[in-house]
């Protein structure tokens, strides 16, 4: 079995911060994940995802923080799929993590707000399992306690979620505004589940 690697947000004091900083142990203590790191940058973050325990594969990565369509946040700092280009100063850092991916079985989960939203966050999911050739899990809804829009990608498959799904305001090319997680919203998990299926 591979490692099961947890990256949170680590910048600032505010509530969520602290929630992600709490959660990591608590998760680490009912077995779901092997070691965490609460990251500064983007860099740094993938750095430690790409050095830690390198002779174990890596089964599951998740990552805890804020995001957008398209894109998750540490602090400031932007991922998105430019981050996949070849000429980008990340691209040696996600493809030192690609290489330790244990097959298309891995996973790649953002439990971050709205990531897999509107018409950037489809196409983020794609590039993104198209480059690690493992699945990848995010949302659609802003999320908290209660997990909406939660959807799982497999490696060369298509979205099967509305790219309108999530949104409180604008349009799918032009997204505004996205909704809160509710327990009746669609594909809504707690925040206390292990793994998507």
């Amino acid at each position: 079995m591979g490692l099961r690697l947890l990256v949170h947000d680590a910048v600032g004091r505010d509530a969520l911060r602290m929630a992600w900083r709490t959660g990591a142990p608590v998760y680490r203590a009912l077995g779901r994940i092997d070691a965490s790191y609460g990251a500064r940058t983007w860099a740094e973050a993938l750095l430690w995802l790409g050095s830690v325990r390198t002779r174990e594969p890596i089964d599951e990565i998740q990552y805890w923080g804020h995001g957008k369509w398209g894109c998750a946040l540490v602090g400031d700092d932007v991922l998105d799929a430019r981050a996949l280009q070849p000429d980008h100063a990340w691209e040696p850092l996600l493809r030192a993590i690609r290489v330790r991916l244990s097959g298309p079985d891995a996973l790649w989960w953002f439990r971050t707000c709205e990531t897999f939203g509107a018409d950037a966050g489809s196409a983020f999911a794609v590039a993104w399992s198209r480059y690690f050739g493992c699945a990848v899990a995010g949302h659609t809804y802003v999320i908290g306690a209660w997990q909406s829009g939660l959807h799982l990608l497999r490696a060369g498959a298509a979205p099967d979620w509305a790219p309108s799904e999530g949104l409180a305001a604008g349009t799918p090319a032009a997204p505004i505004d996205a909704l809160a997680s509710t327990r009746a919203a669609p594909s809504t998990i707690h925040f206390l589940t292990g793994r998507p299926t």
